[in-house]
């Protein structure tokens, strides 16, 4: 099998990566090693930041979220009975945040791959990742017991921090930049009256 591009991962990442690549011709195969309904019963964060929702509009799959989100404006932080609120849309030039979850973005982004026709290998096992840092990268799976290659240009680890994908790259090779931030933070989404 060949491809110009081997997406390791069908969570969100992957999908989009796969959805922006095709809208600009680029031919692609998406490699998941879980079943394409345990990807959608991974519940996750709700908020997407203007950026994303940019990207899914330049994907051609934000039609829902525009539809059924709830765009967030700003938000209000509460000292000694005191409301303050922070504006947002207002301070950032017309920019917003969608209220819209994660799980939703993944199944427009499944849907849209589908209607196109796109490849995308579900419940692929003993994924390995060969020469892609060379000239020839290879992705080899198991699928349904019989081993399969995809040869490629280049091969996109959209499998996350724990993933072949970075498990395959050397030690040496990776630098890590991590900020520590002194404080926690939680959010809460209600759609209830404020209190007073």
């Amino acid at each position: 099998m060949r491809t110009q591009v081997a997406i390791i991962g069908a969570g969100p990442s992957g999908l989009l990566l796969g959805q922006l690549l095709h809208k600009a011709g680029i031919d692609n195969i998406i490699v998941e090693r879980q079943s394409g309904d345990y990807v959608l019963s991974r519940i996750r964060a709700g908020v997407l930041e203007q950026i994303t929702m940019d990207l899914l509009e330049q994907a051609g799959v934000a039609q829902r979220a525009h539809a059924e989100g709830l765009p967030h404006h700003g938000i209000e932080l509460l000292f000694k009975g005191e409301r303050h609120r922070i504006d947002m849309h207002k301070l950032t030039g017309g920019k917003q945040v969608m209220v819209y979850g994660q799980t939703e973005v993944t199944r427009d982004l499944m849907d849209a791959r589908a209607a196109a026709g796109l490849s995308t290998v579900y419940e692929a096992s003993q994924v390995s990742l060969h020469d892609f840092d060379g000239t020839q990268p290879r992705v080899r799976y198991v699928k349904d017991g019989v081993t399969h290659e995809i040869e490629c240009d280049f091969i996109a680890g959209c499998d996350g921090y724990h993933g072949v994908s970075r498990a395959s790259v050397p030690a040496g090779a990776i630098h890590e930049y991590e900020k520590v931030y002194p404080f926690g933070w939680l959010g809460v989404l209600a759609d209830v009256p404020p209190v007073s």
